[in-house]
């Protein structure tokens, strides 16, 4: 649709009671990813944001728990003038009003997602303001589209409509009708099966569509465009603009599907790899850089908390390079400094995000600097080198949820440094998810052994990258650089990183 002229934006809802996951555990509900404005929220809007190039905000990602603190919070005011508060409408009508808040905007589209599965309990106020929508609106302004399963049976060898037709009769129980199947299947559907699904859930042939796996993700929207997806979306909204200009997204693809065979290996050294979502723009983020360096990318997800003095080098022998990413908690922490000094000592390329820079520092003021009881006031409030502190602004915070330093901050390079090189700017912005911060004691004891502070708030205060400068690529971020990569503009640290990658392998 945004190939096709049109503006577009993303929103999910989510059926849970959790105000959004910035609480939950990674092994919950996989990352969490954050937006400019500092909305912590569901992965999928990093898919969404990846693929339309679009930054999102607070708003498209509306959970049952946000539904209902609103409502209550409107309750408690007197804002009901005395009702009876309830599910319909009270709550239906706070879930449209997250639909509607796009209408005095310059979007043209909002495509909505609700996660779940119909009938879960969860998520029926979902379902039932959707179908509210679609009454309120004139028809042609509402499409809806149902995604399900076709299961490949391997011993008959043959795709099953049956679970398909009992969803669709499920959803129009409840007053949908869906007006688009897109069918995820293993098999490409024959026209006999395209037939027999329009037939049993009242559908037109052609607005059955085949989603069947791709050998890239970035590939799906081609090959849902192929399917003819967007000529039915556009019919039924009576859009005049439906020729797409794709050659953009096709050049990339092509360019995907050219890369020989060299790769190189980078380790993810983390306390979560036992879910690879936990970590999955970093993740997409290494491909990114693979693409603008013309290679394959082989990720070795390695649990830090596993890593020893005596295991680094068998477990990081073969990496050309490593990422550490965020996280919380003492678990895993001496694993990842074990892998931080390993490959600062043996010239392997490292990029450190958010608590991967606060341990490269307390390694380097360790190992380097040779202070003694070096640590981070997160893990040890007591020592006496707390080389990380807890920032100013969250002294006196108690609540978990939404309160640490979030969104999107500016950060000012430093001249000639790494960092300068690589965005090729003097500022840039970048994305956050933190309470501790780099102590300003020890600036001048780093920059005097080597690791340089090359990335700073505009005021100075506060550290944001630092670099040494004895090392072929050592750089590292409190920020999180993975939220704004984009497989057609890669983010500028994990480009340096797999091209560091590639000269080491060389």
């Amino acid at each position: 649709m945004k190939n096709r002229g049109y503006k577009v934006t993303n929103q999910k809802f989510d059926p849970y009671i959790n105000v959004d996951p910035g609480t939950m555990s990674p092994y919950e509900h996989g990352e969490v990813f954050v937006t400019d404005d500092g909305a912590e929220t569901d992965l999928d809007l990093g898919h969404y944001e990846r693929f339309i190039d679009e930054n999102l905000t607070k708003n498209s990602s509306v959970t049952s728990g946000k539904i209902y603190q609103s409502v209550i919070e409107k309750e408690r005011r007197g804002d009901y003038l005395g009702k009876t508060v309830q599910v319909i409408p009270h709550i239906t009508n706070e879930i449209k009003e997250k639909i509607y808040s796009f209408e005095d905007t310059d979007v043209d589209i909002v495509i909505t997602e609700l996660g779940g599965t119909v009938g879960d309990m969860e998520g029926l106020a979902f379902i039932e303001a959707i179908r509210q929508i679609g009454l309120e609106q004139a028809r042609e302004d509402v499409i809806y589209i149902h995604v399900t399963l076709l299961p490949y049976i391997y011993g008959s060898n043959e795709l099953k409509s049956k679970p398909t037709q009992h969803s669709v009769k499920e959803l129009q129980s409840f007053g949908i009708k869906p007006d688009v199947l897109v069918c995820r299947s293993e098999l490409e559907l024959t026209d006999e099966m395209k037939g027999k699904i329009a037939l049993f859930c009242n559908v037109r042939k052609e607005c059955v569509i085949s989603n069947l796996t791709a050998d890239n993700l970035y590939a799906v929207p081609l090959m849902l465009e192929k399917e003819g997806l967007a000529d039915v979306v556009c019919k039924h909204l009576n859009l005049e603009k439906n020729i797409p200009n794709n050659s953009e997204w096709e050049k990339m693809i092509d360019n995907i599907r050219k890369i020989g065979d060299e790769t190189v290996k980078i380790a993810i050294v983390g306390k979560y790899v036992r879910l690879e979502d936990s970590y999955l723009s970093v993740a997409e983020s290494l491909r990114h850089g693979g693409y603008a360096n013309n290679v394959n990318v082989d990720i070795k997800y390695i649990d830090s908390e596993t890593i020893t003095e005596k295991n680094v080098q068998e477990l990081l022998g073969d990496v050309q390079g490593i990422v550490v990413p965020g996280g919380f908690g003492n678990r895993g922490i001496e694993g990842k400094i074990h892998a931080i000094k390993y490959v600062r000592e043996n010239n392997i390329p490292f990029l450190g995000i958010c608590l991967g820079m606060q341990m490269a520092v307390v390694e380097f003021l360790r190992n380097v600097c040779n202070l003694e009881d070096v640590d981070s006031e997160e893990f040890n409030p007591n020592c006496k080198n707390p080389v990380i502190h807890i920032m100013e602004t969250q002294k006196n915070v108690s609540k978990k949820g939404g309160t640490m330093r979030l969104g999107a901050y500016p950060c000012v390079l430093k001249e000639g440094s790494l960092a300068k090189k690589l965005y090729g700017k003097d500022e840039i912005s970048e994305r956050h998810r933190h309470r501790f911060e780099f102590n300003n004691d020890y600036r001048e004891i780093c920059e005097e052994n080597g690791l340089k502070i090359s990335g700073t708030s505009p005021d100075g205060t506060l550290v944001e990258m630092v670099e040494y400068t004895k090392h072929p690529y050592f750089i590292a971020g409190q920020f999180h650089p993975e939220f704004k990569s984009r497989p057609d503009r890669p983010q500028p640290l994990f480009v340096g990183l797999i091209e560091a990658a590639k000269k080491i392998k060389k």
